[in-house]
């Protein structure tokens, strides 16, 4: 697999929020979307600008409302200084059903040019699921996102170097994945797993439908959600350098709105302000705004967005509420068994050839198949016909047997 992989700035937390609570909540949540950047009592995040590029971009953000939760993932300091104050705040029977992680993680994005979406989860998940760390994938326009526990970091790095993927520490400069050496890791420890990781793919399915299954796992699609992943439109920002050397000293600094598409962001804050079925935002700070989203939601956005808004994905949803943070293999058994699945006679026609003519064995929807992560669920989006088929392959190996 040609991929590169660089690791973000900064560490971050995962915050869940039960639906009923969301509207308490909803004031942090568009607060960690405008991250302003002025001026502001100097122990807040704005003031700090910690987990803010120069130009107050987020490194990393996502929010995600689901049909299951609303998951946020930010820079540890939003998490602690905007939701915690907020969350301490609700009465106690309300605070104590919103999570912070307790664990911080460390974020890396992954570049795979020339690979169809199936497999690249399945290739991008099967070293660390094999190696017994747990993770979070987020699929968006442009990049993949997975998320490990900070502690294990060591443990990734070699994970997937052993695997041949190919490290960055910028994104001028790559190494090669056959000298370690030269890419310096930070100190962290890395405690084992308590239950011996498993020896192959095979043996990773089976752990993995078996645990879903004994925690009453049933995956469900919502009756007419659909989805479309899109993108912001890039903003060409001004040359700061010079704007500031052009201004007088009676004269005000440049808005943060001057560096945004306030368009897509009054499209954002106005889905959000009525709790959609389906929306997952996220900001990375080389890439434009990645948007997947129920395609009732369009008509909010107008021209600011751009990409296939014509198709129509359908999630898969995983309520993963019963499974602790620390569970693995789940993003890699899924996604492969449904590979696998894909490479099957079943969705191969009696000449040996797939719907596009192929003799691969590999059906069309693996090349739309991408995976959200959120703190307690899990979607599986794929092409309409695609999840059709993908349910009917995953309900048989989660149904519960009579005793």
């Amino acid at each position: 697999m040609n991929a590169q992989i660089s690791f973000l700035e900064g560490q971050f937390s995962l915050i869940h929020i039960p639906l009923p609570l969301y509207s308490a909540l909803l004031q942090p949540i568009l607060r960690v979307l405008l991250p302003h950047g002025g001026p502001t009592n100097s122990s807040g995040p704005e003031g700090l600008l910690e987990g803010l590029s120069t130009d107050n971009k987020h490194g990393f953000l996502n929010i995600s409302v689901t049909p299951i939760e609303c998951s946020i993932v930010c820079h540890t300091t939003w998490a602690r200084s905007v939701f915690e104050p907020v969350i301490q705040a609700l009465p106690k029977s309300e605070s104590s059903q919103v999570q912070i992680s307790k664990d911080t993680y460390i974020i890396f994005s992954v570049s795979s040019a020339g690979m169809e979406a199936g497999q690249r989860v399945m290739d991008l998940t099967a070293p660390l699921a094999m190696a017994g760390i747990p993770i979070f994938f987020i699929t968006t326009y442009y990049t993949d996102f997975i998320l490990v526990p900070a502690k294990d970091r060591n443990t990734v790095g070699n994970a997937l170097l052993a695997r041949g993927f190919e490290f960055s520490e910028n994104d001028s400069a790559y190494v090669a994945p056959t000298n370690i050496s030269h890419f310096r890791l930070p100190s962290g420890s890395s405690e084992p797993p308590s239950t011996p990781p498993p020896t192959n793919i095979a043996e990773l399915q089976v752990r993995t439908f078996s645990h879903l299954k004994k925690r009453n796992v049933r995956p469900f699609i919502v009756e007419d959600l659909t989805l479309v992943q899109c993108s912001g439109r890039e903003i060409r920002t001004p040359d700061i350098y010079a704007s500031h050397h052009s201004l007088s000293s009676n004269q005000t600094p440049k808005s943060w709105l001057e560096n945004i598409d306030p368009a897509l962001y009054c499209g954002l804050v106005s889905a959000l302000v009525q709790q959609p079925r389906f929306l997952s935002i996220t900001l990375a700070q080389d890439d434009a705004p990645s948007l997947l989203l129920d395609k009732s939601l369009l008509w909010l956005f107008g021209n600011s967005i751009a990409g296939d808004t014509e198709c129509d994905l359908v999630p898969i949803f995983l309520d993963l509420v019963d499974l602790p943070l620390e569970s693995t293999g789940i993003v890699c058994g899924v996604a492969g068994k449904l590979v696998d699945e894909m490479r099957s006679t079943h969705w191969v026609n009696a000449n040996g050839m797939n719907e596009n003519g192929d003799s691969n064995g590999l059906d069309e929807s693996a090349n739309e198949l991408s995976y959200l992560s959120t703190a307690r669920a899990g979607a599986v989006v794929l092409s309409s016909e695609g999840s059709v088929r993908a349910l009917e392959a995953l309900l048989p190996l989660l149904e519960k047997t009579e005793a």
